[in-house]
């Protein structure tokens, strides 16, 4: 053997090790509990959703995977808790739109959308829905806004705290329409839902769950839904694209992320998983529950999307000159 040979064996043989290692270790994952954190407080549709997922990924996968509600910061605790987490599939994060609207919107994010995660998976998505309290009197989106012109003072629109989907979605609105709108925050969409229903505020872009009950006992005037297909919950309200506000397409979504650099095979693994969860009958009724309907794709697709969403929300949060925006 010529001496130049055995490092070039030696090199072989390792590359070969490497390149088999990753999916072994996919081959044997998990070997323990998985930690599912989610930067939300427990209760609420985000948590209910990521429960039922987690029940279902520790039946499929044979291993135990525990919800860990890590709440504060608009969702950035948490989030930056499983950027900073070993890449071993380990310790996962299951994230709401509001996760890349809240880092659309700090000078300095907490985290970094794309690079500190791996996508693994979108579970389901859900349009909100455009409620105005009856004061308004305004039965479709064209008549909302001339109301808001009006009044030289404007009408006030509520959102569940400020950098969440709920409050994006009303500035993309009174950018696209010209509105004379003014965003008033609360902490939740308990407080913001209460403010409503006295006519303190005028307007709310809010989750279907959360005024649900009100619109059916017609004690508010439900406009249109924010997504590009009508709702199966109310198939007679017209988008709010249909209603002329062209490519207006706002939906609010959950999914999971990995730490970066995670093993390519283990992500293959667990979104094979999900998206099969996804596709459950159990899990699209959960879904249903929420106005959401289920979603299976690629982790690429998903990252793809996420990129398209924080490009859309920074222009939005710069054209609003919301504090910390870019």
């Amino acid at each position: 053997m010529k001496p130049t040979t055995f490092p070039y064996l030696l090199a072989t043989a390792a590359a070969t090790l490497l390149s088999v290692a990753p999916a072994a270790m996919a081959q044997d994952y998990p070997k323990r509990a998985i930690t599912l954190v989610v930067p939300y407080a427990a209760g609420g549709g985000t948590d209910n959703v990521a429960r039922g997922l987690a029940k279902g990924m520790s039946e499929k996968l044979g291993q135990a995977v525990v919800v860990d509600n890590r709440g504060g910061g608009g969702g950035a605790i948490g989030s930056k808790l499983v950027a900073k987490s070993d890449p071993d599939g380990y310790t996962l994060l299951f994230v709401s739109s509001s996760f890349v609207t809240h880092a659309a919107i700090e000078t300095k994010p907490s985290y970094d959308v794309v690079k500190d995660y791996a996508p693994i998976a979108m579970i389901g998505r859900a349009p909100l829905i455009l409620v105005t309290h009856k004061s308004v009197g305004a039965k479709t989106v064209p008549q909302l806004i001339t109301a808001s012109k009006k009044k030289a003072e404007g009408i006030n629109f509520a959102s569940s705290g400020p950098g969440t989907v709920l409050h994006l979605a009303g500035e993309l609105f009174k950018q696209r329409t010209g509105s004379n709108m003014t965003h008033v925050a609360y902490k939740g969409s308990g407080p913001a839902t209460a403010d409503l229903l006295a006519g303190r505020t005028q307007i709310f872009f809010t989750t279907i769950p959360a005024m649900a009950q009100q619109v059916k006992t017609g004690a508010v005037d439900l406009l249109a839904v924010t997504g590009s297909e009508r709702s199966p919950l109310f198939p007679d309200v017209p988008t709010i694209a249909e209603s002329g506000v062209p490519k207006y397409d706002i939906t609010t979504w959950w999914g999971v992320l990995a730490p970066a650099n995670t093993p390519a095979p283990i992500v293959a693994k667990l979104n094979k998983v999900i998206n099969e969860l996804s596709a459950s009958e159990s899990m699209k009724a959960r879904l249903a529950s929420e106005g959401a309907t289920s979603y299976s794709g690629t982790p690429a697709a998903f990252g793809s999307m996420l990129g398209t969403e924080l490009a859309l929300w920074r222009e939005v949060a710069k054209a609003s000159n919301l504090k910390g925006a870019h």
